[in-house]
């Protein structure tokens, strides 16, 4: 990272000192990110956010007295500058689907790797929704069983952007997908929450090219996330 750039600034809000530790000095290897405080619960994080400001938010679910989903709300409104990404173990779809409703900016699971988790960090700071792709499944699937508002949009909302702005998932079309039947491969298996490297495997192609594919189907669809790639995947199989 360049010395002229300010790092990341980050909070993490998890009720397991061990964890909330051992997360905090793993953060701490990155140059590019900073953690400046740190709580146990949501009522510790709501007192100290207004001041801090942080950029990111890293907010655990199970939490003590209040769950994490249902304290995103308060802590936007602390600190409207800052994204809220749910770091959970929880794998459940209306968990998912609520944390992304009440305005977090992604939600991530604690088994992923690392260098994933800093670069998320990195996304989220910027704006981007970021969900672990093996959850993609369960969040187009969470969204539709509710007839609520698709994911993508309601992620993009967490931006702050007015939701007239916010850019809409398209509707499938009847005209020819422009897609080739390679990047309709993977498109498919986005909309069943493949990872990169999970497609590779499937399609028997190096994950290099999977993402060159990915790439190439936003650019084509129009999308700016994968999130929006599976909705979309999933929208156009229902209507066939």
């Amino acid at each position: 990272m360049p010395a002229y750039l300010d790092p990341i600034t980050v909070f993490v809000v998890d009720d397991h000192t061990l964890f909330r530790r051992g997360l905090m000095a793993l953060i701490g290897q990155d140059a590019g990110l900073q953690v400046i405080g740190d709580a146990s619960d949501a009522s510790e994080a709501l007192r100290q956010v207004p001041q801090l400001q942080p950029q990111v938010i890293l907010l655990d679910n199970h939490l003590p007295g209040v769950l994490g989903v249902d304290a995103i709300a308060g802590l936007r409104q602390a600190s409207p500058t800052s994204r809220v990404v749910m770091l959970t173990v929880s794998e459940d779809g209306q968990d998912l689907a609520t944390a992304l409703r009440n305005g977090a900016q992604g939600y991530l699971l604690k088994t992923m790797d690392g260098e994933l988790l800093f670069e998320a960090i990195r996304r989220a700071a910027r704006g981007e929704p970021v969900v672990s792709p093996e959850l993609l499944g369960k969040l187009v699937t969470a969204f539709q069983s509710q007839g609520a508002p698709e994911p993508a949009a309601v992620a993009e909302g967490a931006q702050g952007t007015p939701a007239a702005a916010a850019s809409p998932s398209p509707s499938p079309s009847p005209s020819p997908s422009p897609l080739s039947p390679r990047e309709e491969e993977v498109l498919r298996e986005i909309a069943q929450g493949a990872s990169n490297k999970e497609i590779a495997r499937r399609l028997d192609i190096a994950e290099t090219t999977v993402k060159i594919h990915v790439q190439h189907i936003l650019r084509k669809l129009g999308l700016s996330s994968r999130v929006q790639a599976a909705v979309y995947a999933s929208d156009r199989i229902r209507s066939e």
